[in-house]
């Protein structure tokens, strides 16, 4: 599987692209059938004091699978995003 991980308008962060890379590693082993990973860091204002969006689309046969989230942090942006994306996977298997 391919992953491209990109930061729109921050830094890259080096902790979450692993984490993300090990998360999504993860999901790719339970289903060989993704073929590749875009995934999408960004920083809103928000008032509720979350604001960190995770955004990843799987390339696979069939239609794309999409998934976003926002949390206070962007691990657990990237987590509960991927926690979405397996729940999609196995409803499709």
């Amino acid at each position: 599987m391919q992953t491209i991980i990109q930061f729109v308008g921050i830094e890259p962060i080096d902790a979450v692209e692993k984490l993300t890379q090990k998360k999504l590693d993860k999901l790719a082993r339970k289903f060989s059938s993704i073929i590749r990973a875009d995934v999408f860091f960004k920083e809103e204002p928000d008032s509720t004091g979350k604001g960190k969006i995770c955004d990843i689309r799987l390339s696979l046969p069939g239609p794309r699978i999409h998934a976003t989230s926002d949390e206070s942090t962007f691990e657990s942006a990237a987590a509960e995003t991927v926690n979405d994306l397996e729940r999609q996977l196995k409803k499709r298997k």
